[in-house]
Parts: C-alpha cells; sequence; structure tokens
C-alpha cells in the first residue's frame, strides 16, 4: 500500500482491497471514535486495544509507513527514468483489479452500471483538472493530507494524484526524501483527521449501498487505467527545486505513435510484460489471501 500510494494514478485501496483487507481496514479506522475513547477511560488501553482492532492497524500503517520512508527515492527514481515501466505494472494490476471486482459483484444491474459510470466520469474529470501552484503554507499542506488520504483509501483514486493536482506533490516527496519534519507534521496531522473523518462515510455506504459503492469503485478502477497508460504524449511538472519532472498529460498513444512523436523507446515488449506481471499479481495475492483465510 506504501509503495503504491507513492504513485502518482496508483492507489494504496486497490492494494487493500484486492489483498482482502479493505472492509476490515476500513472498519477499524472507524472504530476510533468517542465510545472506544470512552472504553480507554473506563477498562483500559488492553481492552481500547482491542475495541479498535490495535494490532491489524499498526501491522497494516506501519508496513505502509516503512515503505514510504525507504523506498520513497527508489519509487522517484523510477518515475523519472522508467516511467513506462513502472505504469505498465500498475497497468496491468488495475486492469486485473477491476476484473477481480466485477466477479465479487452477484449481478449487474442498472444501479450497479450507474456506479460505474460514474466512478469512470469522476476520475476523468479529476484527471483533467488544472494543476494548482506549490504552496507550503499550513492550510494547504493539512488540507492536502486530508483529502490526499480520503483518495488513499479508496481504490482507483490516487492520493498521490491529488497531491499533483494541488501542486504540492514535490514538496510532500521532497520532504519525506530529506526529513523535513516540519512539513511532515503539519501533511501528517491532516492525514489523521481526514482519516478518521472519511472512513465513517465509507462504513455507511459498505453497510447501507454495498454493490452500488462496490460498483463505483470498479468505475475509479477503470477511469485510473487511463492516468496509468504507459504511453502519454505529456506536458510536465517540475519536481520543486531538483531538475526532475511528472508526466501529467492524457493524449494517449499506441507504442509506435509514442516511438515516432517522441523519438523514444517504447521499450514495447518489456512493458507488456509487466502488464501481465501485475496482472498476475492480483491474482497471486488474491490466491495467498484465501489461503491464509483459510488455514486461519
Amino acid at each position: 500500500m506504501g509503495i503504491a500510494d507513492l504513485v502518482p494514478g496508483v492507489s494504496g485501496g486497490t492494494i487493500a482491497l484486492i489483498s482482502g483487507i479493505y472492509e476490515e481496514l476500513i472498519e477499524s479506522i472507524a472504530s476510533i471514535n468517542l465510545r472506544s475513547i470512552k472504553i480507554l477511560k473506563k477498562e483500559g488501553f488492553y481492552k481500547f486495544w482491542c475495541a479498535i482492532n490495535g494490532s491489524f492497524i499498526l501491522a497494516v500503517f506501519s508496513g505502509a509507513l516503512f515503505s514510504i520512508i525507504f523506498f520513497s527515492r527508489i519509487v522517484h527514481y523510477f518515475l523519472i527514468e522508467e516511467r513506462i515501466l513502472v505504469w505498465s505494472f500498475f497497468f496491468g494490476l488495475i486492469l486485473a483489479s477491476a476484473l477481480y471486482m466485477i466477479k465479487q459483484l452477484s449481478c449487474l444491474r442498472l444501479n450497479e452500471l450507474l456506479g460505474i459510470i460514474t466512478g469512470i466520469v469522476v476520475i476523468l474529470l479529476i484527471s483533467i483538472a488544472p494543476t494548482a501552484s506549490s504552496s507550503e503554507g499550513f492550510f494547504v499542506l493539512f488540507f492536502g493530507g486530508s483529502l490526499a488520504v480520503c483518495a488513499m483509501i479508496l481504490p482507483g483514486i490516487s492520493g498521490s494524484f491529488i497531491l499533483l493536482l494541488l501542486g504540492i506533490y514535490p514538496i510532500i516527496i521532497g520532504a519525506i526524501s530529506q526529513f523535513q519534519w516540519n512539513i511532515l507534521l503539519i501533511f501528517s496531522l491532516g492525514c489523521i483527521f481526514g482519516l478518521l473523518a472519511f472512513s465513517r462515510i465509507l462504513i455507511i455506504l459498505l453497510r447501507t449501498y454495498y454493490s452500488v459503492f462496490i460498483s463505483t469503485l470498479i468505475g475509479f478502477l477503470l477511469g485510473s487505467l487511463m492516468i496509468v497508460w504507459p504511453w502519454k504524449n505529456s506536458a510536465s511538472l517540475n519536481a520543486g527545486d531538483t531538475d526532475s519532472e511528472f508526466n501529467l498529460s492524457y493524449q494517449l498513444l499506441f507504442p509506435t505513435e509514442y516511438s515516432f512523436l517522441t523519438e523514444q523507446n517504447p521499450l514495447t515488449y518489456a512493458a507488456v510484460s509487466l502488464m501481465i506481471l501485475g496482472f498476475l499479481v492480483v491474482f497471486s495475492i488474491d490466491f495467498l489471501a484465501k489461503r491464509v483465510t483459510n488455514k486461519g
């Protein structure tokens, strides 16, 4: 989840979904409320820890945090130097995730089809939104954290891409790489606020409108395929004070068109191979998750 959240266009929520922990994750986060605080005061820390499924939350978020801290520079490098291969892998992963989720639906009625279409439209609208100029103000960083973490726990909506649109992705990725704790503290507080508030909304949607909600998530995934398509003729965003640039464009091309327009190697065979690998990873994760569940 942590590595996925570092890549603009990819969501950690997608990884949570295909690994079978999504619903438990949302329910666990939402359980941190006034009721659990009262349990802490009256019955002690152990009962509170059990009430919020603390061991599960700790395992997930410590793993994500570990990946974000230790892989941010590696992901940053590959996004600059080998972006076609990175996008290809995640294209296959997201496509397989969408197909996997469609299999989970008992049927595709009008409501579910409308949910899928709505999800696709939302992602397409987000993808063509103009990019804001960079800012390190308290409100911008706090608001960016709140909004991005909401996207991070929604499969198909990339928190990193939201940060790009807000103009603060280079600031945050730079702060992680250089351990700028003043920026990270403000951003983290925004993340915590957004996570606790948004998880309650997701719980209501999961419990009340399950099939429509899942259908909308499928739409998010299908829409995000455009964002992670490997061959794009793109405008660029400079990454802060560095010479690095990130692509932000949606003129989608075939490999031959990409080669002709950019005069760069489209790496077609390697890209297709990584698409297949990403596709297989999803069903491998599902297979392993089921084996673990059955043993438990």
